[in-house]
């Protein structure tokens, strides 16, 4: 039995070949087991060699999107927006990646600039406070409030109402942290989760220790190094919370979800692990495997990466038109 089609079985020689000599996450974070006291001077390290990764980009920001400022529970929290013409169709609150210690929204641009012109939707997308400077809850808290927002002014701003949450590798944490609160704290309702190679289990599932060796963007060092930025001297059991980890969270009443990963991503366990509770719920959701494939292969050249946003140009396609279930 396998869990994906035969066309993506079709595109798996090219998705190999891809996967040359992947940059491990500790190229960019550094090495080592430093004191968490120390993680503050490889999160500055790491950002600055994300930076110069990030220049050597030819696609630049998007001219459709504009900086909005909102109070956020730190200060003021910029929101970069995406505003289709005319009416949306629905809002989409994007929460970008970048192991929670670097990156913003802008890593997003060009995909949400395609929401915005494929689909008529109004993006968010969140500046939201880094680790280790600002450790859990502060991400989670500004996502929150951006998501107040977006609920009380949504309609008014964008003339839509129905708002989806989605995000990639930690983004896609914080979406689904995010949803459980808009649902615990806001009573707010969620049409859907967009949620993209993402961690939900910060004790570690069995392929954040072990992938059986296949090639990836992360490895299990680098991938303790961000947990420990992000909840800095939490015990095992603190790190169990349902705020902290959202696998273990009552995920019962969930909108529909899309969750996508790569059989080769060190975080394929925690989409598996979602989608089997989510199935086993009796949730609507629609689990995208993909054979061959690193943390971050929607952004590789490859036919798989097509496969990737043709199924979730089907997904919003369904979404948009509520016929999503």
């Amino acid at each position: 039995m396998r869990l994906w089609a035969d066309e993506i079985e079709s595109h798996r020689d090219e998705a190999r070949a891809a996967l040359g000599p992947l940059p491990a996450a500790r190229s960019i974070f550094g090495s080592g087991t430093d004191p968490a006291g120390d993680l503050f001077r490889r999160a500055s390290e790491a950002r600055e060699r994300f930076a110069e990764r990030a220049s050597q980009t030819p696609i630049g920001p998007s001219e459709l999107a504009e900086d909005r400022v909102i109070e956020g529970p730190g200060g003021a929290l910029r929101l970069r927006v995406f505003s289709p013409e005319g009416l949306a169709r629905g809002l989409f609150l994007h929460i970008h990646g970048g192991g929670w210690i670097l990156g913003g929204p802008e890593m997003g641009d060009p995909k949400n600039e395609a929401l915005v012109r494929n689909h008529g939707l109004a993006v968010v997308s969140i500046d939201y406070r880094l680790a280790p400077e600002y450790p859990y809850p502060a991400a989670a808290d500004d996502c929150e409030a951006a998501a107040s927002w977006l609920l009380s002014e949504g309609a008014k701003e964008f003339g839509a109402e129905r708002i989806f949450i989605g995000g990639e590798s930690a983004g896609a944490h914080l979406a689904l942290v995010t949803a459980n609160r808009i649902r615990d704290r806001l009573g707010g309702l969620i049409h859907g989760l967009n949620l993209v190679f993402g961690i939900y289990d910060l004790n570690g599932t069995p392929s954040q220790r072990d992938n059986g060796g296949r090639k990836d963007l992360l490895d299990p060092e680098g991938i303790r190094m961000f947990i420990e930025a992000f909840t800095p001297g939490m015990s095992e059991e603190q790190r169990r919370h349902p705020d902290v980890s959202p696998l273990n969270a009552d995920l019962s009443d969930l909108p529909p979800a899309l969750i996508s990963v790569g059989v080769n991503d060190h975080f394929r366990d925690d989409s598996l692990f979602l989608g089997a509770r989510l199935l086993a719920d009796e949730r609507p959701v629609d689990l995208a495997v993909y054979p061959d494939s690193p943390h971050g292969f929607s952004h590789l050249p490859t036919k798989m990466a097509a496969t990737f946003q043709k199924r979730a140009d089907a997904w919003w396609g369904k979404r948009l038109m509520g016929n999503g279930s």
